[in-house]
This record gives structure tokens, C-alpha cells and sequence, in this order.
């Protein structure tokens, strides 16, 4: 039974890639991402293939450097992995690939579980559930000796007792393997948290419960080549992440002064995830937290990819580096692999909801934007300086204005039940 459909066949490779590890390329992605990751692999000469979903198959998708497209049915948060299975098994009887990339978090676990069953290279399953099972970054995090806020698992009554009793209030309540701040609930009382645990009934044991610390939320986006971190660079929220998705209004980060002490900390505190999390390749995004109450660092979570949010974008402007590109050109070259000169600007982003279907951001006009969305209903900019206070200076200046001009609010995106 064939399960996914074929729809092209076109550009096979013509360049020479006998001095590359990887020829041909299947990648997996339930959302509409990766775009220069595919290109350059093409660039580069591997054969290229796509499995994503039915839904997506009207999106802007670089068909000049895919040479097959596969499709799997539209639901993304029930993809059904037999089906996928079978689907890969058929599709291998008269092509080969040598590596199987997962482009989306949500689909880490899904392709790692199709490395385990062909026996293919790269991470599996145990290391998958580091980078996207909160539960399990947490223990892994804190059984490495890195900080972590205190947290406990809901499988039990009395190890939830036992947690908030000894755990000030408030907390919050995570979905395990939900992106970003999707699903999040900040609780205030103990009443509020048996009333919520109640209210998932046998969807309970998918949650992790954590102490609320204020504070302010750090990005690291990082490149990792043989176990090692090659590039990283930091960056701070000026919202952060569960502020925008729970209360609307402007996302904005920028980054970090270079050479600080603080940077420092966070490269490093990065490279000790990494490293503990068992990256061996790849594109990551970790986050951590610096609390108010005592000024530490805490580690919050991470992930085996490129961060959202156009944050790829903004890198690139500080960087000169395009973390989708050169993910790939990791992949094809493995160990081979030489990272291109970095720059050392500083850049910033700004991105809301908008109220119009295509906003229209010619009043901003200052020399340092470099970079403008070009997306139904949103409005964001990426500016670029040499100087970091002018970055968080023109980010001030626009949050401004973004609230009279183009903010628009949605409801918060709930876990599916």
C-alpha cells in the first residue's frame, strides 16, 4: 500500500559530489519551513526529497531543488507513524537516501523513530526526548548539575502534594512536547492547580508542573559539528515569550553585548546543555532565564533546530550567518565541514499580529532596517547597527508605534485534547 504519493521527479543531481559524505537528502517537516536548507543541499548536488503534510502542498516550497515530494495526511498533531512507516519502507524500494533531517520540533521524535527502524545515522529516540520532552530536558539538565527551576512531574497526588507544599506559588503548568509557550497556565493556588489537573483527565501524565521565577528569558541559536558547538550567538527578549503568547502584543529580542560576562555565561552554560543533551549535529535554539530574586542563570529549554519567529533571520543579520544554509552544508559535509567568517554586528527584531491583511511598513524608514515580513497579517522589521543601544533604542521607538499602527490580538494556542 502505497501511503504517500509521489508528485515529482525532476532535477537529479548533476554536480560532482564524490568529495561529499551525503548524496541524497529526505527531509520531514508538518509545517511550512526549511526552505534554504533544501536549496542548499541542492546547491551542493544531493538529490533532495520532501515528505510534509497534504494540507502544505500549495505553499511556496523550492521545487526546483526537490526531486520528489511525498504527502501524509493533514493532521499534524496525530500523524499517523504505521502509515508513515509503511509509506517510507515503499518508497525506499527504488530510492535511497543517506540521512533523514527533521526541519520542525515537532517532528524530532517522529523522525527519530524512523532512524531507529531503518537504521539510519543520526539522533534516536532517547536523545530526541531530550530536546523535546520538557520533563525530560529538566532531568537531564539537573542530573548534569545545571540549574533548573524547581519542577515536578503530575504522574502522582502525593508527588504533587509534596511539590507545592515545599514550592512557593506561583507555577506554571507545561504541556511536555508543545513548542514555544503553547498550552502554558500560570497557577496561583493549590485549588486552581487540582481544579486544572482535573480538567485533563488521562491527558495528565503530558504535563510537568515548574515554579513561575520572574526574570528575563535569553536565546542562544547555535550550530553544533562533531559534538562541539561551532557558532552561537546570544540574544535577550525584551517580552518574553509567555508575556506575547498569553497576552498579546509585540515580539521583540536583540543581541547580546558581545565579550560581557553575562554573554559568557550563556555561551557557556549553551555548550553544557549541548553537550549533556547528546547533540552530535545540527541546528539548536535554547533558552534560560536570569531570575530577578537571586540573579542566576537558569536553563528553561531547548531544541534540535532552527528557532522560530524569524529569529534565523535575525542571526544572519548579526552574523553574516544563515543558519538554515549551513545546517546543511554540515549535513553534506560532516566532519569536512568549515565554518564560513562571522561578523559582529548587533541586530534586532520586532513582529506582531496585525490588524491588516497586508500591513504596510513603508513609514519606517530609519538606515538600520535591513529586513521586512512579508506574511498576511503580520508586521515585523529586522534592524541592524553597530551599536547595540541604537538596536534596543529603534526597538523601543517602534513597540510604540506598532501599537498604534498594526497590533492585533489572538487567543492563545491550546495543546489539542
Amino acid at each position: 500500500m502505497q501511503i504517500l504519493t509521489l508528485i515529482i521527479n525532476t532535477n537529479v543531481a548533476k554536480k560532482d559530489i564524490k568529495q561529499r559524505h551525503i548524496q541524497s537528502v529526505l527531509c520531514f517537516t508538518t509545517y511550512f519551513k526549511g526552505v534554504q536548507f533544501m536549496q542548499t543541499c541542492k546547491e551542493l548536488g544531493c538529490k533532495v526529497m520532501l515528505i510534509t503534510s497534504k494540507k502544505l502542498e500549495n505553499k511556496e516550497w523550492p521545487r526546483e531543488s526537490l526531486d520528489e515530494i511525498f504527502y501524509i495526511g493533514d493532521d499534524n498533531d496525530n500523524v499517523n507513524m504505521e502509515n508513515v512507516m509503511k509509506g517510507i519502507a515503499y518508497i525506499m524500494r527504488e530510492h535511497k537516501f543517506d540521512l533523514i533531517v527533521a526541519l520542525d520540533d515537532y517532528d524530532v521524535e517522529r523522525v527519530a523513530h524512523v532512524r531507529e527502524e531503518f537504521r539510519m545515522a543520526g539522533m534516536g529516540q532517547t536523545t530526541a526526548r531530550h530536546f523535546r520532552d520538557k520533563l525530560a530536558m529538566r532531568v537531564q539538565a539537573q542530573d548534569s548539575g545545571l540549574l533548573v527551576p524547581p519542577f515536578s512531574d503530575v504522574f502522582n497526588n502525593e508527588t504533587v502534594k509534596e511539590y507545592i507544599d515545599k514550592v512557593p506559588a506561583p507555577w506554571v503548568l507545561k504541556p511536555r512536547s508543545a513548542a514555544s509557550a503553547i498550552g502554558i497556565k500560570k497557577i496561583h493556588t493549590a485549588d486552581q492547580l487540582w481544579q486544572i489537573l482535573d480538567s485533563l483527565g488521562d491527558r495528565r501524565f503530558q504535563y510537568l508542573l515548574e515554579q513561575f521565577i520572574p526574570g528575563d528569558v535569553f536565546h542562544v541559536d547555535a550550530l553544533t559539528n562533531q559534538d562541539k558547538v561551532i557558532f552561537a550567538r546570544a540574544h535577550q527578549y525584551m517580552n518574553t515569550p509567555m508575556e506575547v503568547a498569553h497576552e498579546g502584543g509585540v515580539f521583540r529580542s536583540h543581541t547580546m553585548t558581545y565579550g560581557t560576562d553575562e554573554e559568557k555565561a550563556l555561551l557557556a552554560m549553551n555548550q553544557a546543555v549541548l553537550q549533556s543533551f547528546g547533540l552530535r549535529r545540527g541546528a539548536s535554539h535554547t533558552e534560560f532565564i536570569k531570575a530577578h530574586a537571586d540573579g542566576k542563570l537558569y536553563f528553561l529549554e531547548t531544541s534540535a533546530r532552527v528557532g522560530g519567529a524569524n529569529i534565523v533571520e535575525m542571526v544572519e543579520a548579526s552574523s553574516g550567518i544563515n543558519l538554515w544554509s549551513e545546517w546543511a552544508k554540515m549535513e553534506v559535509y560532516q566532519d569536512e565541514y568549515k565554518l564560513p567568517k562571522i561578523n559582529k554586528d548587533y541586530s534586532g527584531i520586532i513582529v506582531s499580529l496585525a490588524k491588516q491583511l497586508h500591513p504596510d511598513t513603508s513609514a519606517y524608514n530609519d538606515p538600520e532596517i535591513c529586513w521586512r515580513m512579508n506574511m498576511e497579517m503580520h508586521a515585523g522589521l529586522i534592524v541592524r547597527s553597530k551599536k547595540l543601544d541604537r538596536i534596543k533604542e529603534l526597538l523601543h521607538q517602534y513597540a510604540n508605534r506598532y501599537y498604534q499602527d498594526f497590533v492585533a490580538t489572538a487567543p492563545p494556542r491550546e495543546v489539542p485534547g
